[in-house]
């Protein structure tokens, strides 16, 4: 498995409407290929800042199955207009699991 972890920065004020955006596009990763499961957590300190953890079978369901779909595209469009900076993007693997 493969925890793709963005880090998002949200204009002010657009908040409410960018996890709204989110909580629709579910679906869309909800049918992706290789896609286990997704969520969305808001930063306590900087509430602008959002961490979407999503969870795929192999690297490429992220990097190519899912990017290069047109639900990737419909994502985008639900989303992308309350950015305030392209999102920071990486993939980990578990190393080690306490409990």
């Amino acid at each position: 498995m493969v925890l793709e972890i963005a880090q998002i920065e949200v204009k002010a004020g657009h908040e409410s409407a960018f996890e709204a955006g989110v909580g629709k596009a579910a679906e869309l990763f909800r049918r992706a290929t290789g896609c286990r499961s997704m969520e969305l957590q808001r930063s306590v300190e900087i509430p602008t800042r959002y961490r979407l953890m999503v969870q795929w079978e192999t690297l490429e369901n992220h990097t190519v199955d899912f990017r290069e779909s047109a639900d990737f595209q419909a994502w985008r469009a639900l989303v992308s207009e309350h950015f305030a900076a392209p999102p920071q993007v990486e993939h980990t693997v578990l190393a080690v699991q306490g409990f």
